[in-house]
């Protein structure tokens, strides 16, 4: 990929982490910004201190406040916005995105007033085939990613050359790229996993220990794979690196906004002071809402998701919420081998 022409939107922690694994394989990479602070920041000093701080990037790194600049020649372009900002970044870039150009986005959440997923809001705006868009997801916290600390990912797409294409662009000694169908699944996946940080952030910030958050991380992959197949994907997608590997990194790292603002959250701050404090996106306070929303939508049982709802929008207690988790109606583990089970007796 020696010196392909790569442009990165935006200069958030996850951007700036995917540009430096760029660059590391050859290409020139262009950063967008929309803070002139920020760009000149990047391109004198050779850091991004607001979001990871310690890191020297890479010369071929170029931060630019103009996307079209940004977007000028550029044969891969990933999208690295919030869930909140992606459509608008999307519709930024629609005039100015070379033809032929390889689209993937890296974000991981819904729209939260159409509960659209992703790929589907970057088409809408770039009139770009969705079948054609790809997403990169799994177990990859940029802290490490920037530091090349061994991480192994998800490039999903239906167009084969698609997800291959954004595998070869970003595969290396340190970064590991497998290639998925069921981009629904991993889109779904990289959003929900959120919600059930936030749960387990909550639960160590009680104080509950290991036990609660095995069964919360083990539950909340079974809330994840309800609604994934309710919406179309492949329930297989769940037990791999976009599923699983994902949730348990998020449930577990010092690094996971979402568990520390779980945690914050035990401690009796409101989500506004935590926002305050995190000073960055959370992305699964967010999604809760669309979640929630999606499995009223399709008929699917989520019940961490309700609970978490109600703790950051309707004032619950967490610890009222813990409660009202464990003293549920008794029911099976597997709701489908359960049925299957009584049907033959």
């Amino acid at each position: 990929m020696e010196n392909k022409r790569v442009a990165v939107l935006v200069a958030g922690s996850w951007g700036t982490a995917l540009a430096s694994v760029l660059a590391d394989n050859g290409c020139d990479v262009s950063l967008w910004t929309r803070r002139a602070e920020q760009a000149d920041e990047i391109n004198r000093l050779r850091t991004n201190s607001a979001y990871l701080p310690g890191v020297q990037l890479s010369e071929r790194i170029r931060a630019v406040t103009d996307i079209g600049e940004a977007l000028d020649g550029a044969e891969l372009v990933v999208f690295a916005a919030t869930s909140a900002s992606a459509r608008e970044v999307a519709r930024k870039a629609a005039g100015a995105l070379p033809r032929n150009a390889w689209i993937v986005h890296a974000v991981k959440g819904f729209e939260r007033d159409t509960l659209k997923r992703i790929s589907t809001i970057i088409a809408e705006e770039t009139g770009r085939p969705e079948e054609t868009i790809a997403v990169l997801s799994g177990p990859s916290h940029a802290e490490e990613v920037v530091r090349r600390c061994p991480t192994t990912v998800v490039a999903a797409s239906r167009s084969k050359r698609a997800a291959e294409a954004v595998q070869d662009y970003f595969m290396n000694s340190y970064f590991r790229v497998y290639t998925n169908p069921d981009v629904i699944g991993v889109e779904v996946a990289g959003a929900i996993k959120n919600i059930i940080a936030l749960g387990a952030g909550l639960s160590d910030g009680l104080g509950y220990g290991d036990n609660a958050k095995a069964a919360l991380i083990t539950r909340g992959l079974a809330e994840i794979g309800r609604l994934g197949q309710a919406m179309g994907a492949q329930l297989l997608t769940f037990a791999g690196l976009a599923g699983v590997g994902d949730l348990v990194v998020t449930c577990t790292s010092r690094h996971s906004r979402n568990w520390r603002a779980g945690s914050m959250l035990a401690q009796g701050m409101s989500v506004d002071e935590v926002l305050a404090k995190m000073g960055m996106a959370v992305e699964g306070i967010g999604t809760t809402r669309a979640a929630r929303e999606l499995s009223r939508r399709y008929g699917v049982s989520m019940p961490i998701t309700e609970q978490l709802h109600a703790v950051l929008f309707e004032g619950k207690s967490p610890k009222a919420a813990v409660e009202s988790l464990m003293g549920r109606v008794r029911t099976h583990e597997s709701e489908e081998v359960a049925k299957a089970w009584l049907e033959a007796e």
